[in-house]
């Protein structure tokens, strides 16, 4: 695995080229920082996410140029688990599942964080588009038929994520990938966290915050499959190459379940807050046409 430790993707001041780099202060939460303009430095990788070598040239993040940490042409699949908290399946009221339920989106879906904005399209603007904040994982090195108790090992970093979904399409079809793969529909970011940094992804807080009001709070510890247990039981005769994204699943307080009902609207704001990650913000968009 590479040196950095909390990887981003940037476009910089000094040249307005894109670069990968490894955070100089690693104690700030970069997505608010992006937001709100504060300056962000790195260090300038050489080479890829994958085998990257953190340097000693120092780059700044050009105003609202925060990208995904992960590029759509490194992005080879997106796999994504519905179901995988305790509390959720309560509030939904649907007895808990004995394997991982997946999911998949498309590359197109990706897209990072603020100034990226979550696109509803003109089939989804019917007051029922909603979030879903989750913990992503990357995956760093291609395996089969994983061990459970090797399975961090394939894991290249952590990042925070939002399963938007158009709930409307998916209660019609009892398969969510088209209701849930839309452009736009997968935020990912800030900052790509280092498992020699998260050591234990099943002990971590997480949030989602529609407009300034905490609508989900919860904790990685409630996953009713672990992380260990996604990758091992999803590399069962299937090849996971590197460069694939895991969507590991959301905690109780999705908007459909709020009464009223939480929805995701044109200008809205809608942030996923994970412990020693930081925050992903975006706006919400209507496709005009």
């Amino acid at each position: 695995m590479p040196s950095w430790t909390h990887l981003i993707r940037f476009i910089a001041v000094e040249d307005s080229l894109v670069h990968l780099g490894q955070l100089v202060d690693t104690s700030r939460d970069i997505g608010k920082d992006s937001t709100n303009g504060v300056q962000i430095a790195a260090y300038v990788i050489q080479g890829t996410i994958y085998d990257g070598r953190v340097t000693g040239e120092i780059m700044h993040v050009k105003q609202a140029s925060l990208l995904s940490p992960v590029a759509r042409e490194e992005c080879n699949y997106i796999r994504c688990l519905g179901l995988n908290y305790m509390d959720h399946a309560q509030e939904a009221n649907m007895a808990l599942p004995k394997a991982p339920i997946l999911f998949t989106k498309p590359r197109s879906a990706l897209i990072g964080p603020y100034p990226a904005a979550i696109n509803i399209p003109k089939c989804a603007q019917d007051e029922t588009s909603d979030y879903e904040a989750e913990l992503c994982l990357v995956i760093g090195k291609t395996g089969r038929d994983i061990p459970e108790e090797d399975a961090l090992d394939y894991v290249l970093g952590y990042t925070a994520s939002n399963d938007v979904s158009a709930r409307t399409m998916q209660m019609i079809t009892t398969q969510w990938s088209f209701s849930k793969g839309l452009d736009g529909s997968c935020p990912i970011g800030p900052v790509l966290v280092a498992p020699s940094v998260i050591q234990d992804p099943q002990g971590l807080s997480i949030k989602a915050i529609h407009n300034g009001n905490t609508v989900q709070d919860g904790h990685t510890k409630d996953m009713i499959f672990s992380i260990k247990k996604q990758i091992s039981y999803l590399s069962q005769g299937t090849t996971l190459e590197a460069g694939t994204i895991f969507l590991t699943g959301t905690p109780a307080g999705i908007g459909y379940f709020w009464d009223p009902r939480v929805v995701l609207r044109d200008g809205d704001e809608i942030s996923v807050q994970i412990e020693q990650i930081g925050t992903l913000v975006n706006l919400v968009r209507y496709e005009s046409h």
